[in-house]
């Protein structure tokens, strides 16, 4: 059950924060304007928009589902992230090792296949070759790699 805004303004005073942040959240809890996650906790200066502002997220259905078969990934996912879910901190990682696949494409094997496909049913004679010993371990053994 979500929070009302005097709940969550008891919680936001009872965290260590200086004054002027606590009046300036107070005043965006009366004004209807959307928290921040700058606004309860320090966060980095490189964090993304995304995680600044919860409320950008969209997505989340009121659909009702039957409680017989709700998992709890359903529960988990059905709500809208808060302040208190989301990242202070953003290290993204380089594409130092996907960068060279960008520039020139997936590989791609252009060799020639030299085998010769030597299965049973594509055999043209494999009746008269599973009588021929020799010839039918010959085959069966090359088909399989000389194991």
């Amino acid at each position: 059950m979500p929070l009302s805004r005097n709940e969550f303004a008891k919680i936001i005073s009872s965290l260590n924060m200086n004054p002027e942040q606590e009046n300036q959240l107070v005043e965006n809890l009366n004004s209807n304007l959307p928290v921040k996650t700058s606004d309860v906790y320090a966060v980095d200066q490189n964090l993304p928009k995304r995680f600044n502002n919860p409320d950008c997220f969209q997505g989340y259905s009121k659909k009702v589902i039957n409680p017989l078969y709700r998992t709890t990934n359903q529960a988990y996912g059905s709500k809208k992230p808060t302040v208190h879910e989301m990242p202070t901190a953003f290290h993204g990682d380089n594409r130092k090792f996907s960068e060279p696949m960008l520039k020139m494409g997936m590989y791609r094997d252009t060799c020639l296949n030299t085998r010769l496909d030597t299965s049973r049913v594509m055999l043209p004679s494999a009746n008269i070759e599973s009588q021929d010993r020799m010839r039918f371990h010959q085959v069966h053994l090359h088909s399989r790699g000389g194991q």
